[in-house]
């Protein structure tokens, strides 16, 4: 259980951080930033009606089931974060935009607006540093036991983005370090039946992400961050077969690279 450090979560309110296969013997560590659509007790649902905390703008539909079945395939290492991204986003610098939005795509979240110094520190207390800290213990851990990581950040996204279709099935993230996903672009793409967006739907930067600057760039890991639409994933079976195929290309991606790296 993760210290909460926070009246937030009351204490039969589940942890922020699920850990799968701490152990696992693979070199992929996946990370699950929204995962979940919990809200806390005290925050009830932040004004919002239930479609509403249903979409995506509360969640990322599908990927915690996505990440289960990766980590399971690869034998990896996995932490996933189980609370709404409009409680706190976790893969925002805390205090910056979007880090507890008020707008949402279009959606006005009431019990974000004029939110007091304390109450935005305490769901940061409650949520973003647990999670975060619990990547950090993990991979400083496998640091210390010279243990080789490959860090994936898992996330999923919306077929329409504000009256506009998002053609591609999914997309390959980075910024400083493109070495990983510069090999896994090249397997997705032979894959054929496949359009892959390269630093699409979005790009990593500072300013919009923070698991990927600070727990890969900054350690100087490989790393890669997934986007997979939503409408691919939503079902059991489809979060299964991306769970299969995804084990597999990173698999050769890692084993190029390993190859790469002994050049």
């Amino acid at each position: 259980m993760a210290d909460r450090g926070t009246s937030l979560l009351a204490s039969d309110e589940p942890s922020p951080v699920e850990v799968l296969r701490p152990h696992g013997a693979s070199d992929f560590v996946l990370t699950a930033d929204h995962a979940g659509r919990r809200i806390p007790r005290r925050l009830g649902t932040l004004g919002l009606a239930e479609p509403e905390l249903s979409r995506h703008i509360a969640w990322d539909i599908g990927i915690a089931a996505v990440t289960r079945h990766l980590a399971e395939r690869l034998d990896a290492a996995a932490i996933l974060q189980t609370y709404s991204r409009l409680v706190i986003d976790c893969n925002r610098r805390p205090g910056g935009e979007g880090s507890i939005a008020v707008l949402s795509e279009a959606t006005r979240v009431p019990g974000n607006e004029a939110l007091a110094p304390a109450e935005a520190a305490a769901r940061k207390d409650a949520v973003f540093v647990p999670y975060h800290a619990a990547i950090a213990r993990l991979l400083d851990a496998r640091a210390a036991a010279r243990r080789r990581t490959v860090l994936v950040a898992m996330h999923s996204f919306t077929p329409i983005f504000k009256g506009a279709a998002r053609g591609m099935h999914l997309g390959i993230l980075y910024n400083r370090d493109p070495r990983f996903a510069r090999i896994l672009l090249d397997l997705l793409k032979s894959e054929r039946d496949l359009v892959v967006g390269d630093n699409a739907p979005y790009r990593v930067s500072d300013e919009t992400d923070y698991t990927i600057p600070v727990h890969g760039e900054r350690r100087g890991l490989p790393h890669v961050e997934i986007e997979l639409r939503q409408d691919l994933i939503g079902a059991a079976a489809g979060q299964l077969q991306w769970a299969e195929r995804l084990a597999r290309l990173l698999a050769a991606a890692d084993a190029r690279l390993i190859k790469e790296e002994k050049r």
